[in-house]
């Protein structure tokens, strides 16, 4: 496979982090257009331009950074598991 020669990456766990990286990036511009564009369609349909607009922007920019925040923790979780297997609990 071209990647596996370009990169000369075989080990799982580069590759799973270069991806979690990628999903939290995701994560954040996705929510925040989500949030535009609801608020957006809102604003057309009942006529309140601009206020849902930007009611939603910023809704959709706090479920980011909560996605973010989650996706964070789950990561430290995992690597201090990972830490407590290879070195022992800490004190």
């Amino acid at each position: 496979m071209f990647f596996n020669n370009w990169f000369k990456i075989n080990d799982k766990k580069y590759l799973d982090a270069i991806s979690t990286a990628g999903v939290i990036g995701l994560h954040m511009v996705s929510a925040t257009v989500v949030g535009l564009g609801m608020g957006w369609y809102l604003d057309r349909w009942l006529g309140t331009k601009p206020w849902l607009t930007g009611v939603f922007l910023i809704l959709g920019i706090v479920a980011g950074f909560k996605n973010v925040w989650l996706d964070s923790r789950r990561l430290l979780k995992a690597q201090d598991k990972e830490d407590a297997e290879k070195f022992g609990p800490k004190d």
